[in-house]
């Protein structure tokens, strides 16, 4: 029956338990080898704690009363296997610790826990139907997989998960561009009336690319839905550029010369809006070079104009025309693997989040995912030209649905700033340290057992924690149904490939 709970164990009196915190249970009922395991999900029925109390099994221990005292194993051995001599199989038992999440009282609220259960309660292993409840689930959510040693879907609702922002974390490896592509996934098979956002990926190294590659499968085929603008096909509409813009990309300029280069500027779209004709970079130049400003000001802002020329970026019109190409339902890929200018990827980044940010604020295009690649470059700790744009959308973007999902292998050197702004954390395999100390410090939610977890996570599992979820959770990634990128491929399919080998 789908509502029967199982049992699985007891409740016993220990040292300092159970208490409204902590509580240990022995398995009485036995089905197979591992009948319970560190992280599930238990529900213990208590007429203490008024309501069915939810917990989380913290620890597993094995004991046995003929193996407690080393000398008297070692002596016993001498002669044989103990279980020779006794009947010490039947003395083997399994304990466990847990930790009472909340209890679900008898209106269906989850509520704090301030009574602990009684020793002799009945423990069940939770239903599905009680963590839907429990950890907030939504059914018609984002679909992730499933939730760690339960056969529950981990359905995230879309407002709790992107409205206030995502970041996922994880060391070279551990499967961040996989769950990145299963989220993009999600997000291009919703429907109408489910609730549609655009999505749009900075693609540093090509690993989103196959999304837009056709299928013979229906399920898989996302190649309508995605499009690619190749990094060197990029284009920067100068017309579209205030004084600020430029001052962004060239953090050296003065106020003075901000608004020096403001005059210019506004002369410009005078001239232009007579003619009907843009302009772009060069033109600008020359009216630096013509105008009446301060001699040393304009040397300096003409090395600095010639300088944002040679990275060949800027042109009469912004290419593609983000007005135009961000659309509902559909993905924007901006691969930059051809560019290998930190300074250019920087300075793409700036532009293409502020016009979308401001093409949001002004309702031109619908509400947006837009997710980072190697964040930690473009919002580092220290500074950064597409730094301070990044830094204004973590903490304004919710209140026009511009949302960010930042993606980086090293979280010590992202922005503090924008790290605390991403109230939904997903993180995979972690062993660096100092990442570890971070995270400890930066979530609340992320306690000591959590952290030590983090460290042994196979790839395809990942914690998440934080607004998208009531209780943090443990989760095996469901398998992508596009096309798996070429750089995925092992070295030596790739070695024979280039040798022109491959079947």
């Amino acid at each position: 029956m789908k509502n029967m709970k199982k049992l699985i164990g007891t409740v016993i009196a220990a040292r300092d338990s159970p208490t409204p915190s902590e509580f240990k249970l022995v398995i009485t009922e036995i089905e197979n080898s591992i009948p319970l395991r560190k992280g599930q999900f238990i529900a213990v029925e208590s007429a203490d704690v008024d309501g069915m109390l939810i917990a989380t099994v913290t620890n597993i221990m094995k004991t046995n009363r003929y193996f407690e005292s080393a000398e008297a194993v070692k002596e016993y051995e001498r002669s044989g296997p103990l279980t020779t001599i006794f009947p010490a199989d039947r003395w083997e038992y399994i304990l466990a610790e847990a930790k009472p999440m909340g209890r679900i009282s008898p209106s269906g609220r989850l509520e704090r826990v301030t009574f602990p259960p009684g020793p002799g309660d009945r423990v069940f292993l939770a239903t599905p139907e009680m963590l839907l409840q429990v950890l907030g689930l939504d059914p018609s959510g984002v679909n992730l997989g499933k939730l760690l040693h339960h056969d529950v879907p981990v359905t995230l609702n879309l407002t709790r998960l992107f409205q206030k922002h995502v970041a996922i974390l994880a060391i070279s490896g551990a499967g961040k561009s996989y769950l990145t592509s299963v989220l993009i996934e999600e997000l291009l098979m919703r429907k109408p009336e489910q609730g549609r956002v655009a999505v749009v990926i900075l693609d540093v190294h090509g690993e989103y690319t196959s999304l837009a590659t056709a299928s013979d499968s229906t399920k898989s085929d996302f190649s309508e839905k995605t499009t690619v603008i190749n990094g060197p096909y990029i284009q920067l509409g100068v017309p579209k550029l205030t004084s600020y813009n430029f001052a962004s990309f060239q953090s050296q300029m003065s106020y003075v010369q901000i608004r020096e280069l403001n005059k210019i500027i506004k002369k410009l779209r005078g001239m232009s809006g007579k003619t009907g004709k843009p302009y772009d970079l060069n033109e600008l130049i020359g009216m630096i070079e013509q105008s009446e400003m301060n001699p040393r000001t304009k040397e300096a802002m003409m090395g600095w104009f010639y300088d944002l020329e040679s990275t060949q970026l800027f042109g009469f019109e912004e290419h593609p025309s983000l007005k135009e190409r961000i659309r509902v339902g559909e993905a924007t890929i901006f691969d930059l693997r051809e560019i290998i200018s930190l300074r250019k990827k920087q300075i793409i980044v700036n532009y293409l989040i502020n016009s979308l940010f401001n093409l949001r604020k002004r309702g031109e295009i619908p509400p947006f995912v837009f997710i980072l690649e190697e964040a930690h470059q473009f919002c580092p700790e220290g500074p950064a030209i597409s730094k301070g744009i990044i830094e204004t959308i973590a903490r304004e973007g919710r209140k026009f649905y511009a949302s960010l999902v930042l993606i980086s292998q090293r979280p010590v050197r992202l922005s503090t700033t924008v790290l605390s702004q991403l109230n939904s954390q997903i993180y995979l395999r972690i062993t660096n340290p100092y990442d570890l100390k971070l995270i400890g410090q930066s979530s609340e939610m992320v306690d000591k057992a959590s952290l030590d977890t983090i460290t042994t996570l196979n790839v395809g599992e990942a914690l998440i924690v934080g607004n998208a979820v009531s209780h943090p959770i443990f989760v095996k990634i469901r398998n992508r149904y596009s096309p798996s990128p070429q750089i995925s491929m092992s070295l030596e399919e790739i070695a024979k490939k280039y040798e022109g080998k491959s079947p």
